[in-house]
């Protein structure tokens, strides 16, 4: 996709033979099967799950899939709380922290409510999985008041909140957190990993295309 950009011709086949020759592999992302489950107090509570694996959606801003990731890097270990909008693959809001408290969700939060494209929250459907923050009262209550659909995965079942997932995979397996040496360095390296994920990272399911500009084609045909 990138080279057809520079509008070099060229299939997948003629680049697993060059790779072949020149002994070039490529990293191939595996699913983590003891992804950590957090129990709720009885005072959190759960959903449905209202999205029901409906990922392929084709409406921008309205429906999202979230979750948070750790991220190790040379100074310890860092959080990432992440929005994806499930129509365009775009990451909407994140935000990153030290410290795995509410905060961290509820400034994502915050964040997509600055977004100058969404003019409505009313039915905009939020899912996420059955973490000790998305079924925390506080949360519930934000989300709540703006109008927001919760949505929530059957308990110990991460297929239903794949776009997240897939997400968090690619990054990892895109870039090296362990590179940074403070959380300084690893805030702007999620940073312009995320401009480089929205704006200049082509996908096969997105029409060869960026998130960004697959985005901008739902919208043009609305």
């Amino acid at each position: 996709m990138k080279l057809k950009e520079k509008n070099i011709i060229m299939n997948h086949k003629k680049i697993i033979r060059i790779m072949k020759k020149y002994n070039l592999i490529c990293k191939i992302r595996r699913r983590n099967p003891y992804r950590r489950m957090m129990k709720a107090s009885q005072e959190h509570r759960t959903c449905e799950n209202k999205l029901n694996r409906e990922f392929k959606q084709k409406t921008p801003y309205k429906f999202f899939s979230t979750d948070i990731s750790y991220l190790f890097y040379t100074g310890g270990l860092a959080y990432l709380s992440a929005l994806k909008d499930i129509a365009s693959g775009e990451i909407i809001a994140w935000e990153i922290s030290e410290r795995t408290n509410m905060e961290l969700v509820l400034n994502t939060i915050e964040y997509l409510k600055e977004s100058k494209d969404i003019h409505s929250f009313e039915n905009i459907l939020i899912h996420s999985d059955q973490g000790v923050h998305y079924t925390n009262p506080v949360y519930i209550n934000k989300i709540k008041d703006l109008g927001v659909i919760q949505s929530m995965s059957r308990k110990g079942n991460c297929l239903d909140n794949a776009p997240i997932e897939s997400f968090f995979g690619h990054m990892k397996d895109d870039i090296d957190c362990k590179d940074s040496r403070t959380f300084e360095e690893l805030r702007k390296t999620v940073s312009d990993y995320m401009n480089y994920y929205n704006n200049k990272r082509y996908q096969w399911n997105l029409k060869k295309m960026t998130p960004v500009q697959y985005r901008n084609h739902l919208l043009s045909k609305r």
